[in-house]
């Protein structure tokens, strides 16, 4: 396979827009998961919560606004083929372009500031992006963007479990970490839950697994049956839409595994509030 060459402005308007689309247009597994919550939640007040984000992601899809007033740290999940070549620029300032762009003329609210702990000064512009790349072979990039709301982001949780704690252990730091969130990562929530690997990398594959469509389930069959249980273990526990009672909690629970030390079994939750934004294109 011989070298592609991509020019880096191409790399910066497909991101731009990506970052614009997933503000704007709500996944439509999301909005099917809504709509069939809706049908189904039993609180008057639930449904009618429920009723209003649907009505929220229809206007925010017609007008072309935002669907919440946090737009979110823009983040990116990339699979960057291995016989691929940026030219005119690099990939890293294309995507930080890119999210300059759109979060200016998207009129996105720029959340982002320079330093986290003293000077907290706005970067003005929603940069930098937070970028995972993933090399792959082929000669194509794949970008998955998403803008994640600190409401729920604030609300989620990792822990260095070792494996004596088995997998009763891992389902009681789950449902206690989406349990202490309560009302505040604004339900109906996805939860994204990371397992294996290191402490860093089990973060991030929490984080990916927000990220994957909420109709979809872990091929392995044990992880999928433990996502089914998950998902009605917290929708038992009775937050509803809004945190103001009712049996929609979660829209859905997607686990990410990979392999990790004899000695560990770390567990990370990422908590995703209902407008789940997150749009992918290859190039």
């Amino acid at each position: 396979m011989e070298i592609r060459k991509i020019d880096a402005t191409e790399i910066k308007n497909v991101v731009k827009q990506l970052f614009m689309d997933c503000n704007y247009y709500i996944g439509r597994d999301i909005l099917c998961s809504l709509k069939k919550a809706c049908e189904t939640e039993k609180s008057p007040v639930g449904k009618s919560v429920l009723s209003q984000i649907i009505e929220n992601d229809e206007i925010a899809a017609k007008e072309q606004i935002p669907l919440c007033q946090d737009t979110g740290m823009a983040v990116l999940f990339v699979e960057y083929g291995d016989k691929v070549v940026v030219e005119n620029g690099s990939f890293d300032e294309a995507v930080q372009q890119g999210v300059r762009e759109a979060y200016d003329e998207g009129y996105l609210r720029k959340s982002v500031v320079s330093d986290p702990v003293f000077d907290r000064v706005n970067t003005k512009d929603n940069t930098p992006a937070i970028i995972h790349t993933t090399i792959v072979s082929g000669d194509k990039i794949k970008i998955t963007a998403g803008g994640k709301g600190f409401g729920s982001e604030n609300m989620s949780a990792i822990k260095m479990l070792t494996p004596s704690y088995g997998v009763d252990g891992v389902k009681q730091f789950i449902l206690d970490t989406v349990r202490n969130a309560g009302p505040n990562p604004c339900p109906p929530v996805v939860v994204g839950v990371g397992i294996g690997g290191t402490f860093e990398k089990c973060a991030q594959l929490a984080k990916k697994a927000t990220f994957r469509s909420i109709d979809t389930e872990n091929p392995d069959p044990r992880y999928a049956s433990l996502e089914k249980e998950l998902f009605e273990s917290i929708n038992k526990m009775g937050f509803g839409p809004a945190g103001l009672g009712g049996n929609t909690t979660a829209l859905g629970v997607n686990i990410e595994t990979c392999p990790t030390h004899i000695a560990g079994m770390p567990v990370a939750v990422n908590i995703c509030c209902h407008a789940a934004r997150h749009k992918s294109a290859e190039i």
